[in-house]
């Protein structure tokens, strides 16, 4: 064999073993929201095992977890998702107006792409000191609450938009819902964050009688805090909040991944990542699992964005965009 004939074959052969490391690396990088952490760590877990059975590849899947207003703006600036995995419609929406997500990403998967749902309850310390049981004693004098920023994640925009459709559920007017709700803010010593930066406030740093946050966020806290430490309390009406997800086109188009991404999206809607789900306190959308888990889901009476708000994003344009009303709320605290 000849010298460069020895070399061609050299080269030849690092190219395959470097193409088959590659092919051995593939990744896939999810960015989501912040109290969906402990659940997304045991679905890719879970997907990573179902992946390499059906394609006999293997794939690694990278988390990003922060306030998911404040994930879809560092998707837009260059973070580069393979997927976005959000628990407000909102924030794909801003993705998809940014070009970065299909247009009728809504179409893409099932129920609206949205596999999973969850409500706003809150959590108190044990023993529940203050007595809280329904919205109306979240504005009493003395009592502290702890909420998410509404401007920077959906957790926050959900726990508002819960707070003045309780209102409207009982019969008040729109007025009296402004009303309650800016009674409510008077009492928030403190904005989160997110999600994660709300729990840490109301355990780490023990402020506030009571948290509203998702109702996985129990779940959470009994692992890393230990079973014990707050209560669920259950309010006579809550929202209904969906967990979008999308594939972030910009990045499948750039790293050749849309197949990955689509059947990682795909995988949250079967039988396994819904039990996932469910273990995490997270609603699933079949009825099978949700109906298995009765003990965990609470009977609630719940009411859809719509019906008080048009959609999410008639409610951002009207609460949270800047100069809105949140912003007079608050502004006014």
């Amino acid at each position: 064999m000849t010298t460069s004939l020895k070399l061609k074959t050299l080269l030849a052969t690092l190219a395959l073993a470097s193409s088959g490391l590659a092919a051995a690396q593939t990744t896939l990088l999810n960015v989501s929201y912040d109290v969906a952490r402990e659940f997304y760590k045991d679905y890719n877990t879970a997907f990573a095992a179902h992946y390499k059975k059906t394609t006999g590849q293997d794939v690694k899947i990278d988390q990003s977890h922060a306030g998911s207003s404040a994930q879809a703006r560092a998707v837009r600036d260059g973070l580069d998702a393979d997927v976005v995995t959000m628990n407000t419609t909102t924030d794909v929406q801003f993705l998809a107006d940014s070009g970065l997500v299909a247009k009728d990403w809504t179409k893409k998967f099932p129920h609206d792409a949205s596999p999973t749902t969850s409500t706003m309850l809150f959590l108190v310390r044990n023993g529940n000191p203050k007595g809280i049981k329904d919205w109306d004693d979240l504005i009493k004098p003395g009592v502290q609450v702890i909420v998410v920023n509404p401007k920077t994640g959906g957790n926050g925009r959900y726990a508002y938009l819960a707070a003045w459709g309780a209102v409207r559920e009982k019969g008040g007017t729109e007025e009296q819902a402004a009303e309650f709700v800016a009674k409510l803010y008077k009492n928030v010593p403190v904005l989160a964050k997110g999600g994660r930066d709300a729990t840490a406030t109301f355990l780490q740093r023990n402020i506030g009688d009571v948290l509203i946050t998702f109702e996985s966020e129990v779940v959470s806290i009994d692992r890393e805090f230990g079973a014990g430490k707050v209560d669920s309390i259950y309010p006579s009406v809550s929202v209904v909040a969906e967990n979008p997800v999308a594939i972030v086109e910009r990045t499948v188009a750039k790293k050749n991944s849309g197949a990955l991404a689509k059947a990682y999206l795909d995988y949250l809607y079967s039988d396994e990542a819904q039990e996932i789900a469910a273990k995490h306190a997270i609603r699933p959308r079949s009825e099978a699992v949700l109906k298995k888990h009765a003990a965990t889901f609470k009977p609630l009476k719940q009411f859809t964005v719509s019906k008080y708000f048009g959609s999410l994003t008639e409610a951002q344009k009207v609460h949270f965009n800047d100069g809105g009303q949140f912003d007079k709320i608050y502004s006014a605290k």
